[in-house]
């Protein structure tokens, strides 16, 4: 007797992000005119807080592209695998330290929100930003407890 295997999750297609949508990084602004800008390319992160929300909103749209753009080469993955059950829901900026204009180094500390099937999530994180040839990429980060 055969036991039959349940079929796989199709995956649902990333949401799409019209230029005006709210953005997903929580500022309050068109997506087209936030994170659509550096997305595209019109734009660089002047922060190491506007670079982390941009990231936030790349993986909202599953821009696997921006995401290692702007990723430090000696940290970056081959690529971004996206788990097709879950969804970004909200961005909390906790905390940010240096990272401005003027520096070379800063951190974020963040809370995504997600859901995955029905469950609701929060992913806690302190991520380490550098500029590499001359902008703001990420580095790591360490979990927040």
């Amino acid at each position: 007797m055969s036991r039959r295997r349940p079929a796989p999750r199709a995956a649902a297609p990333a949401p799409r992000l019209l230029p005006s949508s709210p953005c997903p990084c929580g500022l309050p602004a068109a997506y087209g005119e936030c994170c659509g800008r550096l997305h595209r390319g019109q734009a660089a992160a002047t922060t190491a807080e506007l670079l982390m929300r941009s990231r936030f909103s790349a993986f909202v749209a599953q821009d696997e592209a921006y995401l290692l753009r702007t990723w430090h080469p000696d940290t970056r993955p081959d690529s971004v695998e996206f788990d097709p059950a879950l969804r970004w829901t909200g961005l909390e900026v906790l905390s940010s330290t240096e990272g401005g204009p003027f520096h070379s180094a800063g951190t974020v500390a963040f809370r995504a929100h997600y859901t995955e099937g029905r469950e609701q999530g929060v992913l806690s994180e302190h991520s380490r930003f550098v500029r590499h040839e001359g902008a703001w990429v990420y580095l790591d980060a360490l979990s927040l407890s």
